[in-house]
């Protein structure tokens, strides 16, 4: 590692980020805003940490909820110069262990992992002689996994009276603990199980914990809002006497509550670390003025709520646009027409997305946007390294790295492309023969990017380093996306799709607690959008009437021009849908 490479980590911070990055021992909180650049701080942080010489990268552990989080904290502390560091989920961390430790602890190799929840419930159902429906046993793993994140037992679990539609509470019991019997007679575990063994191990074995104790000195926790009651005894099992712990969090992007998410942790931090050093970030490097005013309004007086202000003023910004329609189809065909004249403004379909609260209104929306002649990728869907188109290009161009022509390398990507399909112009949107295309096209542009010594064996190299990080190239085409899903990203322009009530928030949100969680999946979907956002719902859903969400009316919506909101007519000129 070359010590120069880091020179300027923390110089490329503004005030408040690096007053996070400096702070290298003791309890941290980085109460990170949306769009703060957290991930920055993060990174950045350790890089600080490393170049002084109070870390070795060896011994510390970022831990994220996802793969992909993962993966890109490895690949920015890659560009800062800094090796070593085990970036990994809650999951692979605890995996890892597991592998080590248990064939020592029991003799026998660790349990294998089972892939699908729902076979093995069905299992136990037909042992009792039921007969649930796939979507029944899809909820009951659900509150399996809900019960053990939470820590509770069946009995524990029972007594809060939780139940899931089809089965009765009695069912539910039986049926999980002959789930759990199955799963002990085949040597398995599942998911969660993960994280349960491990706690288990560092609980009940001593010199296990000092071992890890030993390994893992800095510990920096991304998205801390999300933790579980066993996430969170875990982290503290890993930690145990130290106090070196940097956590990241938005309580007001706490989304996964249904998964076992508290943000109690987070907003309890430094009752429980008195000594803690505390740094809120909200100056926002994403979005509007406008929009960030939309969004501050939202979550006004809510727990942990930041502030947030724009890194730099903007003049002429636009107001958020608030769009009626009559039917569900109308709202769809409106939205398509609108993002169908940005692009023919100018805008590539890369930067557009439209998102919405549950994956059944994707249909009607994919459907108008196609009659547009627009390409659309649906996040959550198939990953881009996993598509068999690219899979096949990157088996081809290892191939073509074996017999290299006198063609050089960006002509020998583009015979090897064109070879499999690509051609000059696209098929028709909506179809797989499309998403095919977008992917190769995708893959061309990297090749395009690539330096002026790659080669096809580096370049194949490198596509394969992308695949394992789950760093994917952007497609040119228009996201779908559900709130959930869109978490964590960002676009210049972004449409969401039915806030109405009923839609957002949903319908089976009724208590205090589920309709907050709505409004800060409200605020996710708000903070997405950097240049324009655009709001709609629609008055009708099949036979039923419905009223706009009451968060339009948290935000502001007003008559046009005034307010932090601004009406617009299903009827506006293409000029006023490209604004």
């Amino acid at each position: 590692m070359v010590r120069g490479a880091r020179v300027s980590a923390l110089d490329a911070l503004d005030e408040r980020q690096r007053e996070a990055a400096s702070v290298l021992r003791g309890p941290v909180a980085v109460l990170a805003g949306a769009g703060t650049g957290k991930t920055r701080v993060i990174t950045h942080r350790i890089a600080h940490g490393v170049d002084t010489g109070a870390y070795s990268p060896s011994r510390v552990m970022a831990v994220t909820f996802t793969a992909k989080a993962a993966g890109e904290l490895r690949g920015r502390l890659r560009a800062l110069g800094v090796e070593g560091v085990a970036a990994r989920t809650f999951h692979a961390a605890a995996l890892a262990q597991l592998n080590f430790f248990w064939p020592t602890l029991a003799g026998a190799p660790v349990p294998s992992i089972i892939d699908n929840k729902v076979r093995m419930l069905g299992q136990a159902a037909d042992a009792m002689r039921l007969r649930p429906s796939t979507a029944t046993l899809r909820d009951i793993a659900s509150e399996i996994e809900w019960r053990k994140v939470s820590m509770l037992s069946v009995d524990a679990h029972a007594a809060l009276g939780r139940s899931v539609s089809g089965v009765d509470t009695q069912q539910l019991v039986e049926l999980q603990q002959r789930y759990e019997a199955l799963k002990d007679e085949r040597h398995q575990l599942d998911f969660e199980d993960v994280l349960l063994a491990c706690a288990g191990m560092l609980e009940a074995e001593s010199r296990v914990a000092a071992s890890v104790h030993e390994q893992y000195r800095h510990f920096t926790v991304d998205e801390y809002q999300d933790v579980s009651p066993l996430q969170n005894r875990l982290l503290e099992l890993w930690l145990g006497d130290r106090r070196d712990i940097c956590v990241v969090g938005d309580a007001s992007q706490t989304i996964y509550s249904f998964a076992g998410a508290e943000q109690r942790f987070l907003l309890e931090f430094e009752r429980r670390h008195p000594d803690a050093t505390v740094v809120r970030l909200e100056t926002n490097y994403r979005s509007q003025a406008p929009i960030l005013e939309a969004a501050n309004a939202l979550m006004k007086g809510r727990p942990g709520a930041l502030e947030l202000v724009p890194a730099r003023e903007t003049f002429h910004a636009d107001a958020p646009t608030v769009t009626a329609y009559d039917s569900e189809r109308e709202e769809a065909e409106g939205i398509a027409a609108a993002v169908s004249a940005r692009i023919a403004a100018g805008t590539s379909p890369a930067d557009i997305a439209v998102l919405y609260r549950a994956h059944a209104q994707s249909a009607a929306l994919q459907q108008a946007l196609a009659a547009e002649g627009v390409a659309t990728s649906v996040l959550g869907g198939t990953r881009f390294f996993a598509m068999p188109e690219v899979r096949q290009a990157i088996l081809a161009l290892r191939a073509a790295a074996v017999a290299p022509t006198e063609q050089g390398f960006l002509p020998g990507v583009q015979r090897v492309l064109r070879e499999l399909g690509l051609s000059d112009e696209p098929p028709a949107a909506g179809g797989a023969q499309r998403d095919g295309w977008e992917a190769r096209r995708a893959i061309l542009r990297l090749a395009e990017d690539a330096g002026p010594d790659e080669n096809l064996r580096t370049f194949s190299d490198s596509l394969m380093a992308r695949a394992k990080d789950q760093h994917e190239p952007t497609l040119r085409t228009v996201t779908l996306s559900t709130l959930h899903a869109a978490k964590g990203l960002e676009w210049p322009h972004v449409h969401l799709a039915g806030w109405a009530e009923g839609a957002l928030p949903i319908s089976y949100a009724t208590g205090f607690e589920a309709i907050d969680e709505e409004r800060r999946l409200a605020y996710v979907g708000v903070t997405r959008a950097a240049r324009t956002l655009a709001l709609s719902w629609s008055r009708s859903a099949g036979r039923g009437e419905r009223a706009p969400s009451r968060f339009l009316a948290e935000m502001g919506t007003t008559a046009r021009g005034t307010g932090i909101l601004r009406e617009m007519s299903p009827n506006a000129t293409r000029a006023d849908r490209r604004r």
